[in-house]
């Protein structure tokens, strides 16, 4: 059997992946967080599949249902809200599989910022206005971050800002990113992306956070600081220039 951490992505059913949603339909157990996760989603399962709302359950108990399913031979999927390779909490759980040696593969999802930035329709790396995104988050009551991993570092570099688990401490961020890109600095929250009750306030720095409280945004945010959400006049990028070489392939894109 194999376990499948699946990227279920921002929130609409429809921004599964493909291989996501038909490795869903043939898993007979499907183990998701049921407070993340569409009820839409869950009808890709095939009739009768075991569905487990993780919610409430400790890492323990996710993984004895992973190792129970191992035993009767039985694939699995396991959704994960956005895409596996950021703030998942998949990492602790592949780590608890090799060790019992049952076997496992990642299947990546649309994530939050990336639907977040649809909505604003912008573009994140932006020509001779920012080429540099941080994905971060806030220190709050979850564990701590890093040596070295400060908001202020982050700040220091000019590029865009793009934090998670932020939203209920917005007014914190504020005073430690002012110093770094001023009170008029583009600046943008996006709650709930891809869902029904999705919210967009936009604004500068120096006044995101009474909006974000005026609009009552707690939680499902993202927070995006930087010149290049209000870019124009920039230059084209060389990509598609017309002076450039078309007899060398592009090293990217």
């Amino acid at each position: 059997m194999t376990v499948y951490f699946i990227g279920a992505g921002p929130g609409a059913a429809d921004l599964i992946t493909v291989r996501g949603r038909d490795l869903l339909a043939q898993c007979g157990t499907c183990l998701y967080p049921g407070s993340l996760t569409p009820t839409e989603l869950l009808d890709h399962c095939p009739e009768g599949a075991h569905l487990i709302d993780t919610a409430d359950l400790t890492l323990d108990q996710i993984i004895d249902e992973l190792a129970s399913a191992d035993a009767r031979g039985a694939d699995v999927a396991r959704l994960c809200s956005g895409d596996p390779s950021i703030y998942s909490a998949v990492a602790e759980q592949m780590r608890r599989l090799d060790a019992a040696g049952v076997p496992y593969e990642v299947v990546p999802g649309v994530p939050a910022f990336a639907a977040a930035a649809a909505l604003l329709k912008r573009e994140l790396t932006v020509p001779a206005v920012g080429q540099s995104v941080v994905l971060t988050r806030a220190q709050a009551r979850s564990t701590s971050m890093p040596e070295g991993e400060e908001l202020a570092t982050f700040a220091a570099s000019g590029a865009t800002l793009v934090l998670h688990l932020a939203v209920n401490r917005v007014e914190q961020l504020v005073d430690e990113l002012v110093p770094h890109y001023g009170t008029d600095c583009p600046a943008a929250v996006v709650a709930q992306a891809s869902q029904p009750g999705e919210q967009v306030i936009r604004g500068t720095l120096g006044g995101i956070a009474r909006a974000v409280r005026d609009a009552g945004i707690t939680r499902a945010a993202t927070i995006f600081v930087g010149p290049v959400l209000a870019a124009e006049g920039f230059p084209d990028s060389f990509l598609y220039s017309a002076d450039r070489d078309r007899s060398k392939q592009p090293s990217s894109l």
